[in-house]
C-alpha cells in the first residue's frame, strides 16, 4: 500500500502538466466537429476493435501478414491484461474532474484512469503495424495521436495517463517485435 501512496504523491507532481495540457483543449471543446472526431476516435478504439479489424483486413489483403496479425492480437491481449487487469486496479487513479459532463455520448469507463489503455493499445498497434516499412506508417502514428488526444479532449484521462499509456504501448511493441512470430 505504501507504493500506491507514493504514486499518489507522484501524481501531485504531474498536476501542473495535466492542467496545462488539458487547458489546450478547452478552446475547442464543445465544437461540434471536434466533438464528433474525438468521440469517434475514442469509440473506434474501444476494446482495441479498430486495431483487430485493421489487422484482420490487412491479413486478408496481404496473406504474408497473417502471422503478424496473430502477434498483434496476442500482444493486445497481454497489453489489456497488464493495463486493465493489473495497473489500473493497483494504482486506482480517479478520472479527471468533469469527465462525466464533457463526452455524454462516449462509453463510460469502468476502470481507473491510470494509465490510458486506449493510448497504450493504439501505440502498440502502430508499433506492430509499422514493423515492416509500409507507406502507411504516418497514418498509423497519426491515428495513434488522434486516439490519445481524444482521451484528453473527452476528459476520460489526465494527460499524464495518456503519456504513460503511449510509453507502455511503444515498449510492449518493441518487445513484441523481438519475439519470433
Amino acid at each position: 500500500m505504501a507504493g500506491v501512496t507514493r504514486l499518489g504523491s507522484l501524481f501531485a507532481h504531474f498536476e501542473q502538466f495535466d492542467r496545462t495540457v488539458d487547458g489546450w483543449f478547452d478552446p475547442v471543446r464543445g465544437n461540434p466537429t471536434f466533438d464528433r472526431v474525438a468521440f469517434l476516435a475514442s469509440e473506434l478504439a474501444d476494446h482495441s476493435m479498430a486495431w483487430h479489424i485493421s489487422s484482420l483486413g490487412r491479413a486478408l489483403v496481404q496473406p504474408s501478414f497473417e502471422r503478424e496479425a496473430v502477434r498483434l492480437a496476442v500482444a493486445l491481449g497481454v497489453e489489456s491484461a497488464l493495463v486493465n487487469g493489473v495497473m489500473k486496479p493497483l494504482i486506482d487513479r480517479p478520472r479527471p474532474d468533469g469527465w462525466e459532463d464533457v463526452a455524454p455520448d462516449v462509453r463510460r469507463p469502468k476502470t481507473a484512469s491510470f494509465p490510458s489503455g486506449h493510448s497504450s493499445s493504439a501505440a502498440l498497434n502502430a508499433m506492430l503495424m509499422t514493423a515492416a516499412p509500409p507507406p502507411l506508417r504516418p497514418l498509423w502514428w497519426g491515428v495513434t495521436g488522434l486516439v490519445a488526444a481524444s482521451r484528453i479532449y473527452n476528459r476520460m484521462h489526465h494527460p499524464s495517463d495518456v503519456v504513460v499509456g503511449l510509453a507502455i504501448g511503444v515498449g510492449l511493441g518493441r518487445l513484441a517485435r523481438r519475439l519470433p512470430s
